[in-house]
């Protein structure tokens, strides 16, 4: 609405958010490349906002907590700033040693495809993903698919972290890089030297403009006693009186505004955190302490179902393999008891030949024994007649006793092939037996 203030704007996009925790974000714009934020008292339209169509602002965090896991209440004000963050150290406004980054981008991972699956996460799934710093990547002769497979290494750490979680582990890890919620500004001492001034949750910080890691000097929020801005100039009075008055001015009249917006922002949440918390931050800690504990119910159950569905999985996973066993064995069993019938019809076959031979013997050894006994009785009248009718005795005789002797061998053969034929028989009802029971 063209009357609306810049609270209206701003209480908007906070409520369509489901955003509570607004005294962390402003909505920021630009103007002669020079950042400025959108004045909550006062109507958006008399902003120096660009005059083209659309006017485009930024809803982003201007001012940054201490600790991130004891300040950030709501989910969305963690996604919010870790989404922010996360930009910042892709886009190389926050250092970032390479290490860090790699371990950085595995929570990213995790937050964004949940726990790592090497059935659903093959090799390339971060091939479009923009996870690491481009410095860092022209830092070592790398591949993409090594970048990959370190970060990927990491990844696989961290099961069982919820997305809100992950998110987390990011901001903490973040937080402790030297460029993170630092707003950098050129200005110069009373010298007239060059110098960088950081301003964040902490306090005021100079910089050497080459190294913006490491302050030169620092005043902490408890120990500045005053900060006053006259014109250009600003003024940092110590508590300590013997600790020398810093003044520093910057070049732009938007520049100094910026400033002090931050200074007194972050100094009034400074002091904010060291106060008991009030009603409304109360309110929405225990609401969010119980959202929390619901959800870890919830992720709780899912894995108990999860966990009892992939039990059930190798149950019948095993059942299967079991049962192939059991019809490899029943196949097994009923080729045993083929082969078992066979050897059995093949052996009565041969004990009946055996026993229809050895009766044969038998009959002519009959046979024989009653043609010895005719010959005895025939009356041989002459000696030629009698020596050879004695001869022909003998022979008699001596084929009597082998046809004899092969009778017996026969018989005994017999009785053999009628055992093997009773070993078969008893093979074969075992070999069913074992059929019946694996059945």
């Amino acid at each position: 609405q063209v009357k609306w203030k810049g609270k209206d704007l701003f209480d908007l996009v906070c409520r369509t958010l489901g955003l509570r925790e607004t005294w962390f974000f402003g909505l920021q714009y630009t103007i002669k490349d020079t950042v400025a934020w959108l004045k909550m008292d006062k109507k958006v339209l008399d902003h120096d906002v660009p005059t083209e169509e659309p006017v485009t602002f930024h809803f982003l965090a201007k001012f940054y907590p201490e600790n991130a896991e004891e300040e950030l209440v709501q989910e969305i004000t963690q996604h919010l700033f870790f989404l922010q963050v996360k930009k910042q150290i892709l886009d190389e406004k926050i250092y970032c040693p390479p290490e860090a980054s790699v371990l950085l981008a595995s929570y990213a991972v995790q937050a964004k495809y949940g726990d790592y699956d090497p059935n659903v996460h093959k090799r390339g799934f971060l091939a479009q993903e923009e996870l690491l710093p481009k410095r860092v990547i022209n830092l070592y002769q790398m591949t993409p698919e090594m970048w990959e497979e370190r970060i990927t290494a990491w990844y696989a750490e961290h099961r069982g972290r919820a997305r809100d979680e992950a998110e987390m582990e990011y901001l903490k890890i973040a937080q402790d890089l030297e460029m993170y919620g630092v707003n950098y500004f050129t200005i110069r001492n009373k010298k007239g030297t060059e110098l960088l001034l950081g301003v964040d949750a902490l306090g005021l910080h100079i910089y050497d403009p080459d190294n913006r890691l490491t302050p030169k000097i620092s005043f902490p929020w408890n120990e500045i006693r005053n900060i006053s801005y006259s014109d250009k100039e600003f003024t940092i009075k110590p508590l300590d009186k013997k600790i020398d008055v810093f003044k520093f001015n910057s070049s732009k009249l938007r520049v100094n505004k910026l400033i002090l917006q931050l200074c007194i922002g972050n100094h009034d949440l400074f002091m904010r955190r060291r106060k008991a918390d009030s009603l409304e931050v109360q309110q929405m800690k225990a609401q969010a302490r119980e959202e929390k504990a619901r959800k870890q119910m919830e992720r709780q159950r899912l894995a108990r179902e999860k966990q009892m569905r992939e039990e059930a999985e190798r149950t019948r996973d095993e059942l299967e393999r079991r049962l192939m066993q059991l019809k490899e064995e029943a196949t097994m069993a009923n080729e045993a008891l083929m082969r078992s019938e066979e050897t059995a019809d093949l052996l009565a076959e041969k004990a009946q030949i055996t026993e229809e031979e050895a009766k044969l013997l038998a009959q002519k050894a009959a046979e024989a024994e009653q043609e010895m006994q005719r010959i005895k009785a025939t009356a041989i009248r002459t000696e030629e007649e009698k020596r050879l009718m004695e001869q022909k005795v003998l022979e008699a005789e001596m084929l009597a006793l082998k046809m004899a002797e092969e009778s017996e061998r026969r018989a005994k053969e017999a009785d053999q092939l009628k055992q093997d034929l009773q070993e078969a028989r008893e093979s074969e009802r075992r070999a069913k037996q074992k059929l019946l029971e694996i059945t």
